[in-house]
């Protein structure tokens, strides 16, 4: 029974109040955030409330820690448009099973501890991004609609924004659920200041009988237990050919996203999590969502947050609100589509403010020129294509070449001639990327018969640093010199006996 309590992280004390007053208010912010991108995707509504409920169970149950919240989440789904307009829908749940087998692979192999290599300028700026894309996708609430829940344009193109009385309810009952989610915890913590915000606009807006955009505006949520279907594709090669690359998306955004936040949950609660096991739940998840019609998830970073503000820190939050998304498809719905969307708007301006890493702007002047330059093209990145695996990828790869040109530069030698022996002692490791500089080090034409090169303070990090040290070996050999190599590590002996029959150097073990 202990060992029951361990894997499920519930051997501490739980606060039940706090935790399902959390997993109601998780539920209350998800709800339109999943109707709208599977909307916007061309999914079913239902889609992703399903994705919600199934992502949320199992990533609560079987995830990498207590607080993370999993959901039908916008980065992995808007990766599936174009295959879902090119081929139809059985092929996005066909890809988004394919996902979760790639997930489990990365589970099981442990590769998901390569997360570590993401650089604190990469962090700040996948977080500042994300909280951008929040905050403006909640703009959308403030323009006229048509038919489909379509945005209206006027005769330049441009979004129609709502005009006169309609514009100001709607600012204000954001405003107010703004301010009251800010100004609750002043009069007490006890309970999550984001749901009380909810139940007083839904209040006001219903006692005073006010004319404003509802959940039940967007799309229907009434419905029944998602069910069983296998993707109804072609069981041929070229069917995985067409998916494959949609999977492997998909499956790269949601364990980026998911590791991240991950990591950032870590820091904030000062505890733990396990990557691996996140992406095994991860994978599990996405394989059901492919098998009952789900439009696939990941963890979500706004909706963990908003866990976390309502003081949750064990997995019961995420199990109540995947519970309570089931309940309302199933017997709530016509409650929750009376619920503005003004106060679900208002909700998730606030958890965006919070989300953004302010103390980045302090900072600022103080960070190396190259991680201001990261954090600001991954920002940029995050916002104009909302894709935050190609974002977290391209200030990965911008921070190694970084890191790489500073190595290349740092390579040096002290050298000395003792007894017409010339030794170079170098320091800092030898790797592509400091050959140029390795080799101008040495004069090859003036130096005596007999050269010692000393790496007791470097080291042979892969085979550009072994052809170039072969190459001038061989310039000297060509002269009639003899060069010797000595205080190699471990590392650099094993390398050099692997390349054996390719270059010919001296060395001493």
């Amino acid at each position: 029974m202990n060992k029951v309590l361990e894997f499920f992280d519930l051997n501490q004390k739980i606060n039940w109040r706090v935790e399902i007053l959390a997993g109601l208010t998780v539920a209350m912010t998800m709800i339109p955030e999943s109707l709208s991108f599977a909307i916007l995707a061309g999914f079913p509504p239902l889609s992703g409330l399903y994705a919600a409920f199934i992502a949320g169970l199992v990533a609560a149950l079987f995830g990498g820690r207590p607080g993370l919240v999993s959901g039908g989440a916008g980065a992995t789904v808007v990766t599936l448009i174009a295959l879902i307009q090119s081929h139809g829908l059985e092929y996005a749940f066909a890809a988004v099973a394919l996902a979760g087998v790639i997930q489990i692979i990365v589970g099981i192999f442990k590769w998901a501890k390569y997360i570590r290599l993401v650089p604190e300028s990469v962090m700040y700026g996948f977080v500042n991004g994300l909280a951008v894309i929040i905050f403006s996708a909640q703009l959308e609430q403030f323009y006229q609609k048509g038919e489909g829940g379509k945005n209206l344009l006027d005769a330049t193109g441009q979004h129609m924004l709502l005009e006169g009385m309609e514009f100001y309810i709607m600012a204000g009952l954001v405003a107010l659920t703004v301010a009251t989610t800010f100004l609750f915890p002043k009069v007490t913590k006890k309970f999550p200041a984001s749901l009380f915000a909810i139940i007083l606009v839904f209040a006001i807006v219903l006692i005073f009988g006010i004319d404003t955009r509802t959940v039940g505006d967007i799309s229907p949520v009434s419905g029944s237990l998602p069910p069983f279907h296998i993707p109804m594709v072609p069981l041929t090669w070229e069917t995985f050919v067409t998916i494959l690359p949609y999977g492997a998306v998909v499956a790269a955004v949601g364990l980026t996203e998911g590791l991240l936040t991950l990591n950032l949950v870590d820091e904030i609660t000062e505890t733990k999590g396990n990557g691996s096991r996140e992406a095994l739940a991860q994978g599990a998840s996405n394989i059901l969502n492919g098998l009952f019609t789900g439009m696939g998830g990941c963890p979500m970073i706004a909706q963990t947050l908003v866990n976390l503000e309502a003081g949750s820190r064990t997995r019961i939050a995420g199990v109540v609100g995947a519970i309570t998304i089931l309940i309302i498809i199933l017997v709530a719905a016509p409650v929750i589509e009376l619920i503005p969307m003004a106060a679900l708007t208002g909700v998730m301006m606030v958890v965006a403010f919070f989300t953004f890493k302010w103390s980045s702007f302090v900072i600022l002047n103080k960070m190396p020129v190259t991680d201001v330059i990261v954090m600001l093209i991954v920002t940029a990145v995050t916002i104009i294509w909302h894709n935050l695996a190609v974002a977290v990828l391209i200030g990965i790869l911008i921070s190694a070449l970084s890191f790489a040109w500073k190595k290349a530069n740092s390579i040096r030698s002290n050298q000395k001639e003792v007894d017409g022996v010339k030794t170079y002692e170098l320091h800092g490791p030898l790797f592509f990327g400091a050959v140029t500089a390795f080799e101008e080090m040495f004069s090859i034409k003036e130096d005596p018969n007999s050269i010692i090169i000393d790496f007791k303070h470097s080291v042979i990090s892969d085979m550009s640093a072994i052809e170039t040290l072969n190459k001038v070996s061989n310039k000297y050999k060509d002269l009639g010199k003899e060069v010797k190599i000595i205080n190699l590590n471990e590392k650099s002996i094993k390398l050099l006996k692997r390349a054996a029959n390719l270059v010919k150097l001296k060395f001493e073990e």
